[in-house]
């Protein structure tokens, strides 16, 4: 079979994500590489990942969208409260701070309303408009991918849709946790997760392995590891980078 290899939750950690691409030797024409979804928030360089994934797909990579990526799509189309909210409460000032070019100071961005909606403006105009390649890359990208013995998932596959999984709402697919993966699946494959870290799975940041289920989620951006899980005929193979963050 050919060689997969699933990397998880980067998080704006696209030197690490290269690094371990390169330790795992990985060959577009040899391999298939599938990316499970959070390109963006929390880790110092979220413009360069998203630019470095979409490399990657053009070269024949899957890449699929998490939380994360339709956050930011739905901050650079709606732009609501809610969406701001969370943008901003859940590592979404790194991502700003990566698509201005600017060192972002906390408080001009959270203290007052009217200051925070300015600069929420000019990151919303400029995401619709040099990066609106950005904005529609991460619309579109699919929510699962599948072979004869895994599915690949960002966060899960919610037990009540086990008869029918690809039915779930996308909300599912990107935000399930403990529904997911407290319980067996009762599905005929495998299923690789991210999302859930492998911290609060088993309390290391290593992959997490059960009977049915591979959470690869290394916890990068909380200066914990990137997991590079390889697939082949062999079995398993698992490989990681520490954070960079860990290092400094």
């Amino acid at each position: 079979m050919q060689r997969v290899i699933a990397i998880s939750d980067i998080h704006g950690c696209v030197d690490e994500m290269n690094e371990l691409l390169a330790r795992m030797k990985y060959a577009p024409t040899r391999d298939r590489l599938i990316l499970l979804g959070d390109y963006v928030d929390r880790g110092p360089d979220s413009r360069g990942t998203v630019k470095r994934v979409m490399e990657l797909v053009r070269d024949g990579a899957i890449a699929l969208r998490g939380n994360h990526d339709q956050r930011l799509v739905d901050l650079a189309e709606v732009g609501d409260a809610q969406t701001i909210h969370k943008f901003l409460t859940h590592g979404g000032l790194a991502t700003a701070s990566s698509y201005l070019g600017e060192t972002i100071d906390l408080s001009e961005w959270i203290a007052g309303q009217d200051v925070c909606l300015h600069n929420i403006e000019r990151l919303r105009q400029l995401l619709n408009g040099e990066f609106a390649d950005h904005i529609a890359f991460l619309r579109e990208l699919p929510l699962f991918a599948e072979d004869e013995r895994h599915l690949y998932v960002h966060a899960g596959i919610h037990p009540d849709y086990r008869d029918n999984w690809k039915s779930q709402p996308d909300h599912e697919f990107m935000y399930v946790k403990e529904a997911f993966w407290r319980k067996p699946t009762g599905l005929d494959r495998k299923v690789l997760f991210g999302h859930t870290r492998a911290v609060e799975l088993h309390g290391v940041p290593s992959v997490w392995f059960s009977s049915d289920k591979i959470g690869i989620d290394g916890g990068c951006a909380y200066g914990q590891q990137l997991n590079g899980i390889e697939i082949s005929n062999s079995g398993y193979a698992v490989w990681n980078v520490p954070s960079y963050r860990q290092q400094m």
